[in-house]
């Protein structure tokens, strides 16, 4: 847990210092003047906007583990797991969310090698989902198709990886030959990698993907609500554009949370394109970050400390002195 308190910490450092940037950029009197003037009831519709993501995409979350026949978790320690997870949603790739399987293990006693390739599949189904958003908002942006083919063939070479039993041979029989603490892995790879081909299958990706457009529409509605708090009016889907591709940027960079790519694509786009003043997109820019990207982090955090009341030896440091009983899983 203190390993966790310190990459937080950091984190919240670095988005000080990124933040910061952007505001000395445009002037920090001129910030705070349109900081005044914003209706602020806006922020708050926005979090809870974003909050409405978090809740379509626990969805997607209960629909993996239900395809992966992980029963016995009850639905308030999966919503509260699910949740958890946003700690590290400021990691490369939101790759800490694999604390969820961790999670999972600790108070359900799940395999992670079973639950852990959901990230992967959620991150998937979310760039899928983005994709989709930006090819409906390009019809009258140039560039903005370029964007949508950039993840359009990344997740077709995802999905050509995942579904090709050559490839997956071959990563297995690599591995085989390696040094003994590596190949002594191998058993668990081919169990996640099995789960991983259960839950991507193209029929398995529909409902997944259809939630992620949802999610991730709620979360430009929070960037349009924010604009309009700023007297700033904008089409929505113009807005849910803008917010689908600097998502997407901040996603195929691997920084932590996207945090200076994200902002640095959401504030050129709402100024270049979109026409908003410069101040006023910094401004923007800075409050739709944190009803999206922090508040999740301050969710995550609630989430986590309410799970470390029922299950005191949670994400410790150590290992729990009494793991309980496994969750009902068929074919364990």
């Amino acid at each position: 847990m203190n390993r966790l308190l310190r990459r937080l910490v950091f984190a919240m450092l670095l988005g000080v210092v990124v933040y910061g940037a952007f505001a000395l950029y445009r002037g920090f009197s001129e910030i705070g003047a349109s900081l005044l003037s914003f209706w602020w009831p806006a922020f708050f519709l926005g979090c809870a906007l974003a909050m409405g993501n978090y809740l379509t995409r626990f969805l997607k979350w209960e629909y993996y583990l239900a395809k992966l026949d992980v029963r016995g978790v009850p639905k308030t320690d999966s919503l509260l797991t699910f949740l958890s997870g946003f700690v590290l949603t400021i990691t490369p790739g939101k790759v800490g969310e694999v604390a969820k399987s961790l999670v999972l293990r600790q108070t359900h006693g799940v395999a992670m090698a079973r639950t852990a390739t959901i990230v992967l599949a959620e991150r998937l189904t979310d760039v899928l989902g983005v994709v989709i958003l930006i090819v409906l908002g390009s019809a009258g942006f140039s560039g903005g198709l370029v964007w949508a083919a950039v993840g359009s063939v990344l997740v077709f070479i995802i999905l050509a990886v995942i579904a090709s039993d050559t490839v997956f041979s071959s990563i297995l029989s690599q591995l085989e030959r390696a040094s003994h603490a590596v190949a002594k892995h191998v058993p668990k790879v081919r169990e996640a990698w099995e789960s991983l081909r259960v839950i991507t299958t193209p029929r398995a990706l529909v409902l997944p993907t259809l939630l992620s457009v949802v999610a991730w529409t709620l979360e430009g509605l929070s960037l349009w609500v924010i604009l309009r708090g700023f007297g700033q009016i904008t089409a929505i889907p113009v807005a849910c554009f803008f917010y689908a591709v600097a998502t997407l940027a901040g996603a195929l960079v691997p920084v932590p949370g996207g945090l200076g790519v994200t902002e640095g694509m959401l504030e050129e786009q709402l100024f270049r394109v979109g026409g908003v003043d410069k101040v006023i997109s910094t401004s923007a820019m800075i409050l739709t970050r944190f009803a999206t990207l922090w508040f999740a982090v301050l969710v995550g955090f609630v989430a986590l400390s309410l799970l470390r009341i029922r299950f005191p030896g949670l994400m410790s440091d150590g290992e729990p002195k009494d793991p309980p009983p496994a969750a009902d899983q068929a074919g364990d």
